[in-house]
């Protein structure tokens, strides 16, 4: 196995938590954002939070559809329908 094919392999295993890490940022920046100068700080935290958090399980449920139905993505990262590697499941891919 080339070094190439298992970077590639690697960053297919960790793309799905990458997708929610970034969209989380996402929200809570833009939520952040949106209530900075109408709202007390408590506020502006515990909607910052919230607006994070679901911005993640937003990209999350997108990409994990995605995956889902293409089955050409899955091919080349190497992962199962609901995004788990296939090399940990020990399954070939569909």
């Amino acid at each position: 196995m080339t070094i190439g094919r298992v970077i590639a392999q690697l960053f297919g295993w960790l793309l799905t938590p990458v997708v929610a890490w970034a969209a989380s940022f996402f929200g809570a920046t833009l939520v952040s954002w949106m209530v900075a100068g109408w709202a007390d700080a408590r506020t502006q935290l515990i909607t910052t939070i919230i607006g994070g958090g679901l911005a993640a399980v937003i990209a999350l449920v997108l990409w994990l559809r995605l995956l889902r139905r293409s089955a050409k993505l899955r091919a080349t990262l190497r992962v199962d329908r609901d995004g788990s590697p296939l090399a940990a499941t020990g399954d070939q891919p569909e």
